[in-house]
């Protein structure tokens, strides 16, 4: 028997933890690190760090779920200032890296801000809503596609695209699930349609502008920008059914497939696993975002109940656009895939929503109004 005095401990340890919530993503985890050993030849070292950011990640998902989300509402402001203040000095002093300047030297450490913008810009436009009006009017939308395109404007001059994309998305689904009218919506639709043109032509570097049109017809550019498309289908393909078996997959271990233990990891899992392993990981995301939709739908605020939204559906398009990409159906825009992939900023980001959403469904009581 378990002695009593262990018994508390856990229970205090797990008290604002969602148990069914974790497991699906201690699942996803482990998936991540088996296929991350096979995607990177058995170099343990990769995977001894990936569980180092593993390991952060959990802490910072506890920590985050133990406060109650009042407490969190006094962060959001100054977080979100923060975000801006540090995209700022990315601008002015960032580091440069394959022709990007993304990265910030703080001497201890390298950080990417515009990842802690994923979770501050959502936080930011609920927190809004959650102060304005109880019947939300233009003016309101309008701070809040304010509040949205400061962060993505100083994103996409880095560049980073596909992450400026991601928040512009996330910051959307907040705006949407605060009851945006849908004659505005057809109005931002037609806007971006017609707009389309002019970011094509002023907006999207060469680069970008290829990976678009290579989408489409990878073989024009099979040994540059159409590479990734092919040898990533390639892989997906050549898994059939059951797949070639964990560590047996060609594509991965001869270097066929390009950045094989981040962004096209898919690829890894389809070809050693098959379809029946990606029913089975499809399965495990349906029942995390499933689980997610389901403190979203309890949550007791409007402003907990935009927040969880937003990181649910944030959470899906994750998963989709990574799936979409390796399958030659997107265009690639560098997204890995949540919590498989490796890669710390990612994992404490994603880990760091669902301790938000834990918190939601464990402090109702201490956030009801």
């Amino acid at each position: 028997m378990i002695p009593l005095d262990i018994k508390k401990a856990w229970h205090y340890f797990t008290r604002y933890i969602d148990n069914f919530l974790l497991a699906g993503i201690f699942l996803l985890i482990l998936t991540g690190v088996i296929v991350l050993y096979s995607a990177t030849g058995g170099n343990s070292t990769r995977v001894i760090s990936q569980l180092i950011n593993i390991a952060v990640a959990c802490v910072v998902m506890w920590v985050i779920a133990n406060v109650p989300l009042q407490s969190m509402v006094r962060m959001v402001f100054p977080l979100y200032v923060l975000g801006i203040v540090l995209l700022i000095a990315v601008a002015l002093f960032g580091e440069v890296q394959n022709g990007a300047r993304r990265w910030l030297n703080l001497g201890i450490v390298h950080i990417q801000p515009s990842e802690l913008l994923k979770i501050a810009v959502p936080l930011m436009i609920s927190w809004f809503f959650d102060k304005a009006h109880i019947t939300l009017r233009w003016r309101d939308y309008g701070v809040a596609v304010l509040i949205l395109l400061l962060p993505v404007v100083f994103i996409m001059r880095q560049p980073d695209l596909g992450t400026a994309l991601l928040i512009l998305i996330s910051g959307f689904y907040v705006i949407f699930l605060a009851g945006l009218p849908w004659r505005i919506m057809m109005g931002l639709v037609i806007t971006v349609a017609v707009s389309l043109p002019l970011l094509w032509s002023f907006g999207m570097h060469d680069y970008q502008r290829k990976r678009i049109m290579t989408m489409f017809d990878p073989s024009q550019d099979a040994l540059g920008a159409g590479y990734h498309t092919i040898q990533s289908s390639i892989a997906i393909g050549s898994g059939g059914i059951s797949g070639k078996g964990w560590l047996k997959g060609t594509q991965s271990q001869l270097d066929f497939l390009p950045e094989p233990s981040t962004d096209f990891i898919f690829s890894v899992f389809s070809e050693e696993f098959g379809l029946i392993g990606n029913s089975l990981l499809l399965s495990l995301y349906l029942i995390v975002i499933g689980r997610c939709l389901v403190i979203t739908a309890s949550a007791p605020t409007r402003f907990a109940r935009l927040v969880a939204g937003s990181i649910t559906l944030t959470f899906f398009t994750y998963v989709f656009v990574n799936m979409s990409m390796v399958s030659g159906i997107l265009p690639v825009v560098g997204i890995p895939l949540p919590l498989i992939s490796y890669g710390g900023t990612s994992m404490v980001t994603i880990l760091l929503g669902f301790g938000i959403l834990m918190s939601i469904h464990t402090h109702p009581k201490l956030v009801k109004t």
